[in-house]
């Protein structure tokens, strides 16, 4: 079964067994279970439903396979012929999760 899902402002398109990197659940640790109740559509072939905007009833089951961070992105801001150069780092908290089951 496919489905659509909401989760951490993305989207994503899934079926059960994918594994995807999405941004970090809040309070989570390695192993632990997360439902998402934002399905935007879900089934297959004649089955199919779509939402308006969200499916009522339906939800995709994920388990936590690891919290990491991602690569460092350097930002760098410099202003010519005035002396001014900023530079900044950032690394993006992410989860990679599993789907487990989807229920439409």
């Amino acid at each position: 079964m496919k489905a659509t899902i909401k989760t951490q402002g993305q989207q994503f398109a899934v079926t059960e067994g994918d594994i995807l990197i999405v941004n970090r659940f809040p309070n989570t640790e390695a192993g632990s279970t997360v439902e998402i109740t934002d399905v935007l559509s879900a089934g297959e072939g004649a089955a199919f439903k779509i939402g308006t905007p969200l499916l009522a009833g339906a939800s995709v089951t994920a388990k936590i396979l690891e919290n990491k961070r991602g690569d460092k992105v350097i930002v760098f801001k410099k202003k010519k012929r005035k002396g001014h150069e900023k530079k900044r780092g950032h690394r993006q908290e992410l989860s990679v999760i599993k789907i487990e089951a989807i229920k439409a």
